[in-house]
């Protein structure tokens, strides 16, 4: 069974440090490898979306919206064009998430159900050699390997 998992370096308005609405973690449009990983959306339509179940530390399921914000393909003056993942705030808030920890989402290949975690920040996850190796992403993202 092979595993795909991608780590998300988190922002200060990723865990609401900024004072501004947290709108969710940005998902980069340019990393193909990323998008197929998470529900298919179609980009036809309005602001598609889909609810994705995840799975904590502690085993409890969490349903997350993953949604693509696309009125600028489809509005008169729309200025949105961006994926996220939404619904994070307490679960963020719940692991004491700080800007500079990370975010990591995973699937075991052929499930429905993703795993989700906090990873706090330390240098391991970019300066240790027996780490898995990690393929930097936009956006602050990594495909853990």
């Amino acid at each position: 069974m092979t595993t795909k998992s991608f780590i998300k370096t988190l922002s200060a308005n990723d865990v609401g440090t900024t004072g501004g609405h947290m709108g969710g973690i940005l998902v980069p449009k340019g990393n193909g490898e990323l998008l197929t990983f998470l529900p298919r959306l179609d980009a036809s339509m309005l602001n598609p979306s889909a609810w994705i179940d995840c799975k904590t530390p502690e085993n409890t399921v969490l349903r997350l919206r993953y949604v693509y914000y696309n009125n600028r393909l489809h509005v008169p003056k729309g200025t949105r064009n961006e994926y996220r993942i939404t619904h994070l705030t307490n679960f963020l808030r719940s692991e004491n998430a700080k800007e500079g920890d990370a975010f990591e989402i995973s699937k075991d290949d052929g499930s429905h159900t993703y795993r989700i975690r906090v990873l706090a920040k330390s240098g391991s996850l970019e300066d240790d050699s027996d780490a898995p190796v990690r393929i930097k992403l936009t956006s602050g993202w990594r495909r853990v390997h």
